[in-house]
């Protein structure tokens, strides 16, 4: 089993910056296709950045392209720089993990999720 906690989540001006980070514990000997997903009120739950387990590939909502950027540390640190932030990014951001070896994009795809963290943009 793999444990998943983000953080980093918080109240920022439009134009700010914030970074999440995903902690995983547990089996995590190994790393993981991770995606970041993101849900607000009233909305569907919606991908915004995965990374697969290697690292060398990666996807980015068209919405967040170019403002957002998925990283990590190691196989326990995942990071979501978000640039440029709008008041539409105001949500529940959410850490995904999975086993698979290729880039996850679907949400049904992903066995280990975080319980999420608020993040608000004020215009």
């Amino acid at each position: 089993q793999v444990q998943v906690v983000e953080s980093g989540g918080g109240l920022v001006q439009a134009g700010g910056s914030l970074r999440l980070s995903c902690a995983a514990s547990g089996r995590t000997s190994r790393t993981y296709a991770v995606g970041w997903f993101r849900q607000a009120p009233g909305k569907e739950r919606e991908l915004t950045a995965a990374i697969n387990w290697s690292g060398d590939k990666t996807y980015y909502a068209d919405s967040v392209k170019g403002r957002f950027t998925i990283s990590r540390d190691n196989a326990k640190t995942h990071y979501l720089q978000m640039n440029s932030l709008k008041p539409e990014d105001t949500a529940i951001y959410y850490c995904a993990m999975d086993r698979s070896y290729a880039l996850v994009t679907d949400l049904s795809g992903y066995d280990y999720w975080g319980q999420g963290t608020q993040v608000t943009v004020s215009s």
